[in-house]
C-alpha cells in the first residue's frame, strides 16, 4: 500500500490526556445528571471527596470550581456551609428551561428511546443468567426505597438505582456504562412523566416482573419484562415530546394548534 493511500485511510488524532480534576468533575456531574444527588443536597466534604477519589484536596477544589462555573453546584459559607447541588430559584423558569432543553434534543431523545428498547432487554436477560445474591439484594433494596419514597426525586433516584443494579448484575462494565449514559441523557424527559399513584403502581408491577424473572434466572422472561417496561416508558416520553411540539405550534400560531 502506498504512503498516499495510508494517509487517506488513517485518521489518527492527538491523544488528549484527561487531567485528574476533570475526571473528578465528570464523575460528580454524572451523579447529578442521574439524580443520585438532587437539587439542594450537599456533596460530601472536600476531604472525604479527596479520599474517595484518591486525589489531593486541591484537585477536588479545582473540580468543584468547574462544576460551579457550569451552575451545577454552589458553595455556601458558615457553620452549615459546604458544596450543594444548585436549586433553581424560580420553579416556573426552571420548568420552562427544562421543556426547552427537551424540545431542542428531541431527535437525540428519539434515538435514545430506540437504543434503550434494543439494549436494556438484553441487559436484563444477561443479568438473569449472571446475577449473584448481592445483586438481588441491591435490586430489592432499590425497589423497597421506591415503594417508600416521599418525594419524586427520591423515587427517581431509586428507579435509576434499580436499573443500574440490573446492569451491574451482568458483570459487564460496558453494559453498565451504556445503561448509565442512556439514563443520564433521558432523565430530563423521564422527570416529566406522571407522578400519579396509578403510574407508580404500574411501574412497581413492571419492576416486580423484571425482578421476579431475574430471581428465577429466567433470561427470556427478564428480557420480555424489561421490553414491556421500556416500551411503556418510551410511550410516555413520546407523548411528552408530542405535547411539547403541540404547545410550541400553538404558541407560533397565536394559540391555535395546526396540523403539521
Amino acid at each position: 500500500m502506498s504512503s498516499v493511500a495510508s494517509e487517506l485511510r488513517v485518521r489518527f488524532k492527538r491523544i488528549q490526556q484527561t487531567r485528574a480534576h476533570e475526571s473528578v468533575a465528570e464523575q460528580i456531574r454524572r451523579h447529578i445528571e442521574l439524580r443520585l444527588v438532587g437539587p439542594g443536597e450537599a456533596l460530601p466534604a472536600e476531604r472525604e471527596l479527596a479520599e474517595t477519589f484518591g486525589v489531593g484536596r486541591a484537585t477536588v477544589q479545582h473540580a468543584l470550581r468547574l462544576l460551579e462555573r457550569d451552575h451545577l453546584v454552589e458553595t455556601r459559607r458558615g457553620r452549615r456551609g459546604g458544596t450543594f447541588v444548585s436549586t433553581p430559584a424560580d420553579n416556573a423558569r426552571a420548568m420552562a428551561g427544562l421543556v426547552l432543553r427537551i424540545d431542542r434534543r428531541r431527535d437525540e431523545i428519539e434515538e435514545l428511546l430506540v437504543y434503550r428498547s434494543t439494549m436494556e432487554p438484553g441487559v436484563a436477560a444477561l443479568a438473569a443468567g449472571a446475577r449473584s445474591g448481592d445483586d438481588l439484594v441491591a435490586m430489592e433494596r432499590e425497589m423497597a426505597e421506591m415503594a417508600g419514597a416521599k418525594t419524586e426525586l427520591d423515587y427517581m433516584r431509586s428507579d435509576t438505582g434499580f436499573h443500574l443494579a440490573v446492569a451491574n448484575a451482568t458483570g459487564n462494565r460496558f453494559l453498565t456504562r451504556a445503561v448509565e449514559e442512556t439514563r443520564a441523557r433521558l432523565n430530563d424527559a423521564i422527570s416529566l412523566l406522571p407522578e400519579t399513584e396509578a403510574w407508580h403502581s404500574r411501574l412497581s408491577e413492571e419492576h416486580d416482573a423484571i425482578f421476579g424473572a431475574i430471581v428465577r434466572a429466567d433470561e427470556g422472561g427478564a428480557s420480555d419484562a424489561m421490553a414491556q417496561h421500556v416500551a411503556a416508558s418510551n410511550q410516555g416520553i413520546r407523548a411528552i415530546l408530542e405535547a411539547i411540539r403541540r404547545r410550541r405550534g400553538a404558541t407560533h400560531t397565536g394559540g391555535k394548534e395546526v396540523s403539521p
